[in-house]
């Protein structure tokens, strides 16, 4: 029993360092998904672009969709990715 209780601590750990440190985003421009490490730790896990590859600005944008884009600069961008 006491195994088995240390296993789940174990696994349950495992998932919150993975959905911690790994992200999955849509690249802005081929629609592609990718698994990326992320470079600091954020419960966040998708990440997408709602400018994607138009002529929109960020000061255009409603308040949920610019959370979404300066995350995706953040993390994506940022980092070199989605080029």
């Amino acid at each position: 029993m006491k195994r088995l209780q240390v296993l789940g601590v174990v696994a349950y750990l495992g998932f919150v360092l993975i959905r911690l440190f790994f992200g999955v985003y849509t690249h802005d421009e081929f629609g592609e998904k990718h698994l990326f490490i992320k470079h600091r730790p954020h419960w966040k896990w998708s990440f997408y672009s709602p400018i994607g590859m138009s002529d929109k600005k960020l000061e255009n944008l409603d308040e949920e969709r610019k959370y979404e884009q300066l995350m995706f600069n953040e993390f994506v961008r940022e980092q070199g990715l989605s080029r």
